[in-house]
């Protein structure tokens, strides 16, 4: 019995079913192929107490993808240990193009056992729901977005063009309800983007107050209000953060935090030579654009707005005095970039990668509230 002590078993999971493989614990142990399972829980029920009826510590993995965790939180609830990979990190040998999902599991199955593979943080039922809600509302205000931009195309072509500086305004939907054409189709199309616009607009609107109602009962929601003393942090930004991050406090250090949003630069140094490109734009892109689109703010002097001045009463002196020394130093660092010649985008980049810095201090004054 001691041979099988432990088993790693690698899952390759789809919409129907999941191939499994099984390596043995030792180096060079047998890393077998153990079949194909429906991926209906009773199917994953009995494929676990079939390996565990040897008396083996079972280690299970399979990669994380359009499944989601329903799987993992079986494993677990059933004793076991679990992990889900990150597709992009799995080592994967230049030469082999045949890809198969027997392949795949006895794969993941060996680096497992090799501890080759890097998991990805897991979050709870609870937050889950919420990222999910906010991830709603961020499709709809993509398809907002999206609406405005076939009208304007649509505008365009005919050559209309409105004569004032911001779109979407009062003045701007009256001159858009005076506009007229010759074929009747085309008013059609006109009025048909507009309530395609207004429908939009109102999906966001309703998902956004959904959004606000749910985290204020949130086991997050202090760690939301603290990131908001940041300037460039509102609540839609200081919420997506929160609910792509977690909790902030599984980063050991705020390098870490910046490595994993994919806001350090790349490099590809060899011998003596050094060279360092662009962002690697690894990790979380949700955490990182939000960062990022908080980093323009910074083009402006230092100061506490009466907006930013409401979002720091309640908050702890700690969190306050880490916004402001935050404030201080991003735009006089903008400053510095900039003359220095740097693009603005550069520069943004560089304030968004400190940003994540400040917000991972912050992240360790304010703790999460326990479940209800």
């Amino acid at each position: 019995m001691d041979e099988y002590s432990e088993l790693f078993i690698g899952l390759d999971t789809s919409k129907a079913k999941i191939s499994v493989a099984v390596a043995e614990k030792e180096r060079n142990g047998e890393v077998r192929f153990f079949g194909d399972i429906s991926a209906e829980p009773t199917s994953v029920a009995s494929m676990v107490g079939k390996l565990a009826k040897r008396g083996a510590k079972l280690h299970f993995c399979y990669e994380a993808g359009p499944t989601g965790y329903d799987l993992y939180r079986q494993i677990i609830v059933l004793g076991h240990e679990c992990q889900v990979v990150a597709p992009s990190l799995i080592p994967k040998r230049p030469g082999d193009r045949v890809k198969t999902n027997r392949r795949d599991a006895v794969s993941l199955a060996r680096l497992h056992r090799a501890g080759e593979l890097t998991a990805v943080w897991v979050p709870d039922e609870a937050h889950e729901a919420v990222r999910d809600l906010v991830r709603a509302r961020e499709c709809a205000h993509d398809a907002l977005k999206k609406a405005r931009q076939q009208l304007q195309s649509f505008l365009l072509r005919h050559g209309r063009i409105f004569p004032g500086r911001t779109s979407w305004t009062r003045a701007h939907f009256r001159w858009l309800a005076a506009q007229s054409f010759t074929h009747p189709a085309h008013h059609i199309v006109l009025v048909e983007y507009i309530q395609a616009i207004e429908d939009a607009g109102v999906r966001e609107d309703r998902l956004t107050k959904q959004v606000a109602e749910i985290a204020a009962s949130w086991s997050m929601a202090p760690v939301v209000e603290a990131y908001q003393a940041m300037r460039g942090i509102a609540f839609i930004n200081a919420v997506t953060f929160v609910v792509e991050i977690g909790d902030i406090r599984r980063f050991e250090t705020a390098p870490q935090l910046m490595a994993y949003l994919g806001l350090v630069p790349s490099e590809s140094s060899t011998g003596e030579r050094v060279k360092r490109g662009g962002i690697t734009k690894a990790g979380n892109k949700r955490a990182r654009r939000v960062l990022i689109e908080g980093a323009w703010t910074y083009r402006f002097p230092a100061r506490v707005s009466q907006t930013i001045q409401a979002r720091l009463e309640g908050l702890p002196r700690s969190v306050r005095e880490i916004a402001w020394k935050g404030q201080i130093r991003l735009c006089a660092r903008y400053r510095k970039l900039i003359q220095a010649g740097k693009l603005k985008t550069v520069a943004v980049t560089a304030i968004a990668r400190e940003m994540a810095a400040f917000l991972w201090a912050i992240g360790q004054e304010v703790a999460p509230t326990a479940e209800a």
